[in-house]
Parts: C-alpha cells; structure tokens; sequence
C-alpha cells in the first residue's frame, strides 16, 4: 500500500507543471528607470576615467569618441610629476582620518546623551543640530577665516579639520540618535544586571550595535572633508605645504589654456581613495539592527 501511495506522490507531483515566473509591468518599468539612472549618474565617472586615458589629441579633438584606441599614461605622469604631489595626497588624507575618527567618536557620545539621558533643554540642543545644518557653508566662510586668524591657525591643516568637524557633527549625531535609540533599554538594564559597568555596556555592547551607523556617517564625513576645495583655497593661504590634494588641480588650469587630460588624471587619483573607502565599508552601510537585537 506505501508503494502505491509513493507512487501516486511521484505522479501527482509528475503532473504538476510550474507556472513561468510573469513580471508585472510596473516592476519592468521601475528596474528600467533605476538602470537609465544608474547609466546616467555612471557616465561622468566614466567619461573622467576615458579623459585621463586618452591622449592630449584626442582630448583636444572637436568630435569626440566615447572609447579610445590609443590609452595613454602620459596625463598621469604628469600629474605625479607635479611638485609636492605626494605631500598634498598626505595632507588630504591626514585631515579627512582624523575628521572621520573624531566626528565618529564624538557624535557616538553626545547621540548616546542626548538619548538615553533626560536633562534641560535637550530639545532646544537638537533643534540647534538642525539648524546649524540648514546654514549654507558658503555664508559662514568669512566668518570663520576672521575665527581661525584670530585663534591663529591658518595655514595649518587644523584650519581644515576644525570646521569640516563642526559641520559633521550635526549629522552624525542625529543619524547615530536613531541606531542609539532602536537598542531596546532592556538589553541595558540586563548588562546592569549582570555586573557590567555604564563604560563597558557603552563600548563593549552598545558601540558594535551602533556600528553601522557609525560607517554612514564616516562615509559622509570622508567624502566632503576629501573633496573640499573652498575651505582649502580660503585658510591655506601662503604655506603651499599645508595645501590638500584639491588644490593640485590648480596647477593644471592655466591662463592660456587648461590641461584637461591633467585635469581628468588628477580628478580619477583623488577619487580613487573615496571608492576604496566605500567599498571597505559598504557592508556596513546596508547591515543594520533588524536581527542583532532582540528584546
């Protein structure tokens, strides 16, 4: 009788047939419109890296083609053959780590406060976040250079890293309010419980959970501090030492006419940095706390 009944099972599920899988028209067109926007915010990326490559004819050419037959290195050597390069790379970098890690560590904190804590005028301190973050940078730019001739810092990277932390800090600690928040106070009180000291729950068990909130706005804070050329063109004054790798481009715009295979060449080597960084925490930025905390 079991050999019967199998082999019914295995006739019965013979004569099922699967249905093709029928996308609906809506979903079509909505991948679509992502793939079209997707080509389109790509292109400029694409179209710098091809410039840097071609030669100074083709870059030059009145038609332009978008391939080249021809790659050339000769933009990058002339970019790497520019004095101080190597200095202005070095400089970037050290502003926009120590920007990262300070503004990181710092909104980690006061997000921590400004949540878990209940004391005067907390409401008044996040709406002065918001504010400071409606307040276009270009408008504050004089104010701070008379701030920094005063406190006596400029021509200094600390020009530099003082403002781009002010201005990431708004950011960072309402982001990273939000992942503090979605940490049940339950998991707290049962650290408490345990023996756990406030540090060790606040480094030990809440900043891995909070990590991913961490990584966005590093990535944030990397990338304006990174790029900035207005901060760098206004504070770095005379010491061309203390200059940060926007300002290499400078070099190869010239009264006559601009080097723009140089131009490209230079752009792709700055960027190079940001999409390894990105990539190094991209994991990050899609994790969160959906199943790392449970009530």
């Amino acid at each position: 009788m079991s050999a019967t009944t199998d082999g019914a099972a295995r006739g019965g599920t013979r004569g099922v047939r699967t249905l093709p899988r029928v996308k609906r028209p809506g979903r079509s067109a909505a991948e679509a419109a992502a793939l079209l926007i997707a080509v389109a915010v790509a292109f400029p990326l694409y179209w710098m890296v091809l410039s840097a490559f071609k030669p100074a004819g083709e870059v030059q050419s009145t038609s332009p083609r978008p391939w080249t037959l021809a790659p050339s290195l000769d933009s990058f050597r002339r970019v790497f053959e520019q004095q101080d390069f190597g200095r202005y790379f070095l400089n970037s970098l050290l502003v926009a780590g120590t920007v990262v890690i300070a503004s990181a560590l710092i909104a980690f904190l006061a997000a921590t406060a400004v949540t878990r804590f209940r004391f005067r005028f907390r409401t008044t301190l996040l709406i002065m976040f918001l504010v400071a973050q409606m307040v276009p940078v270009e408008a504050l730019t004089i104010p701070l250079f008379f701030l920094m001739r005063d406190f006596g810092q400029l021509n200094t990277l600390g020009s530099l890293i003082l403002p781009h932390l002010a201005f990431s800090l708004p950011f960072a600690i309402w982001m990273l309010r939000g992942f503090v928040r979605a940490v049940p106070e339950a998991l707290e009180e049962a650290a408490y419980i345990d023996g756990a000291s406030r540090t060790r729950f606040l480094w030990q068990i809440l900043f891995p959970l909070v990590f991913p909130g961490l990584v966005a706005t590093s990535v944030f804070s990397f990338i304006t501090t990174w790029n900035d050329f207005l901060f760098a063109k206004s504070f770095i004054i005379s010491d061309t030492s203390q200059s940060t790798l926007p300002m290499a481009l400078l070099v190869f715009f010239k009264p006559d006419e601009n080097d723009w295979g140089g131009i490209m060449a230079a752009s792709t080597v700055m960027t190079t940095p940001v999409l390894v960084f990105f990539v190094l925490v991209q994991r990050r930025l899609v994790s969160g706390l959906g199943g790392a905390v449970k009530d």
